[in-house]
């Protein structure tokens, strides 16, 4: 089961294109916001995005799960 923080997690990484931005709005430690969307990833059986350095990209399945998650949220 997916857990809540985890989606609100998901949603706010997404919403502020970095892990950084979304970890200070939560007033989070990165590193913790960094497990809590590696848990998910695992939970579900795929990548949700590609991160490099610069850039943080959705997948196809992190795109159709952002869809679904926000709904759930709201």
């Amino acid at each position: 089961a997916v857990e809540t923080s985890e989606l609100v997690a998901f949603v706010r990484v997404v919403d502020a294109h970095s892990f950084s931005r979304a970890a200070q709005e939560l007033a989070l430690p990165r590193a913790t916001l960094g497990r809590r969307i590696a848990r998910l990833e695992e939970r579900l059986g795929t990548q949700l995005l590609r991160r490099t350095t610069r850039s943080l990209v959705l997948t196809d399945s992190g795109e159709t799960f952002y869809r679904h998650a926000q709904l759930v949220l709201e």
